[in-house]
Order: structure tokens, then sequence, then C-alpha cells
């Protein structure tokens, strides 16, 4: 396991990071959840994770890059974007969510021909 700079046995950083908080709410993101900043950030006044973020958010990326890019663990940034998307900061959207159940499955015709073609076998 490589150790990044969270792992320097701080973990009252993350603490304050988060707020104490440890999980990102109601707002739930996924590891492939493409997240987008709406409009320019403001510097002042935010805490500076956030910023980072804002900043790396200038075009679409996944929260599993995002953390990567900040070296934080995945949960904590999870946490730092529920923040932002309750702001009105980001935008969030899942890879899938462009497409509707019905695009996902198959016809139910298709998968009876399926199955008598498999008990035939």
């Amino acid at each position: 396991m490589i150790r990044g700079p969270v792992d320097s046995g701080e973990p009252d950083r993350l603490y304050t990071v988060t707020g104490g908080r440890s999980s990102a709410g109601a707002s739930a993101f996924d590891l492939v959840t493409i997240v987008v900043r709406e409009g320019e950030p403001p510097e002042r006044g935010m805490q500076s994770e956030h910023v980072r973020i804002l900043r790396l958010c200038r075009r679409p990326i996944a929260v599993v890059e995002l953390a990567s890019r900040l070296g934080l663990p995945v949960g904590v940034v999870k946490i730092l974007l529920g923040d932002l998307l309750d702001a009105g900061r980001i935008s969030a959207r899942h890879p899938r969510s462009a497409m509707s159940d019905d695009d996902l499955l198959p016809a139910p015709e298709t998968l009876k021909k399926v199955l008598r073609a498999l008990q035939n076998l």
C-alpha cells in the first residue's frame, strides 16, 4: 500500500476537513459519478479543499479521479462534494442517468428466446 500525505498519522486533519462528519448524507456519490462546477469559484471565505475541488472540476471529472488528484480518501471527497452540491456550486451526474431503464434491459421476448436456446443445449 502506498501511503500518501493523508496517512501521515494525523487523522485529526480529516476530522477537521469534514467537520466531524463521516458520511455524505442524503447526497450519495458513486465512484464514477461525473462532477462539474457551476460558474466561477469564489475563493474568499471558502474552505481550501472546496476551492481545490472547484478548480479541478472546471471540466467533468469522476469522483474517484478527483479523490486521487486531491490525495484524499474517497469518503472525505464525497462529503466535501455533498457540501458543494448543496450550495449549488457543482452538478453531479451518474454516467447511466441519461439512459432509461428500458434501454438497459433487453426485450422480454429476447430473454425468452435465449432461455429456450440454452435449455435446448
